[in-house]
């Protein structure tokens, strides 16, 4: 009898067999990589996508802690500095208020009056951006910002001098199609001041000293569309202001004070 495995015929269906077994094993390898391929794919399009969120949420967290603190101070703190405490030996602080915000608020309706001193704000701020004058806080309707930090700079008198000036044209601006008769008072001191950074959940960046508190004191002071300045400042600005004396005022807590009232740039 003869061996199958010699036949011809029979190695050559058992070739044919293997082949197909083969064909089928090498089918089903390049389904399971196409497989793998895809889901690689789709993963590497998930990990873009999940990064590309990633990267917009933290620009957009980027935006929110730039309207608390200073890029500088957020430099400092993204490095592991956890305590911010700078002492300046010479910034100048404005403060602003609005005459009469209390009968103006009883008397208007909510979402007007939030709209309108949204609206001033908003200038104010835009004045901080192009002056490089440091927005420090709004406390109802006051407005502080402060002028030499936290990069220091030899004009931040002037540059805050300028700012307050221009705030004047923007209640003028603003009050021609504003439903209120806004009018703003203005303090501007300069000298040594503390800037810091305090809490850990909702951050602050605030300024002290008794160059602050004297700020206060001149705007409180004031009269309705005046900048009333010290005259530490007045002496700063020299000539290059049109400074009107006023003589000497009593001050809450600093007596009698010699201040000026800013009126123009001169040239």
């Amino acid at each position: 009898m003869s061996d199958p495995a010699s036949d011809p015929a029979s190695r050559l269906q058992a070739t044919e067999k293997e082949n197909r077994l083969l064909t089928r094993k090498l089918s089903r390898l390049e389904q399971n990589v196409r497989q793998m391929e895809e889901i690689q794919d789709a993963n590497s399009k998930l990990l873009s996508k999940l990064m590309l969120e990633l990267e917009q949420e933290r620009a957009k967290s980027h935006r929110l802690l730039l309207n608390i603190l200073p890029q500088q101070i957020i430099d400092r703190l993204e490095t592991g500095e956890s305590v911010i405490a700078d002492r300046y030996e010479s910034v100048t602080v404005l403060f602003s208020d609005f005459v009469g915000f209390t009968s103006i608020s009883a008397r208007m309706a909510a979402s007007v009056l939030v709209e309108e001193l949204n609206r001033l704000f908003l200038e104010f701020d835009a004045l901080c951006q192009e002056t490089s004058v440091e927005k420090i806080k709004t406390i109802g309707d006051a407005y502080m910002a402060v002028g030499g930090l936290p990069d220091t700079r030899p004009d931040h008198t002037v540059a805050v001098a300028e700012m307050a000036l221009e705030m004047l044209a923007v209640i003028e601006r603003v009050n021609a199609t504003a439903e209120a008769a806004w009018k703003i008072r203005i303090g501007v001191h300069t000298g040594p001041a503390v800037a810091g950074v305090i809490g850990s959940r909702k951050f602050v960046y605030d300024v002290w000293g008794d160059t602050v508190n004297m700020a206060s004191r001149l705007e409180s002071s004031s009269l309705p569309g005046r900048i009333h300045v010290s005259k530490d400042v007045a002496d700063r600005l020299g000539s290059g202001f049109l400074l009107e004396p006023r003589g000497t005022v009593e001050l809450k807590g600093k007596g009698a004070t010699e201040t000026f009232f800013l009126s123009v740039r001169n040239g």
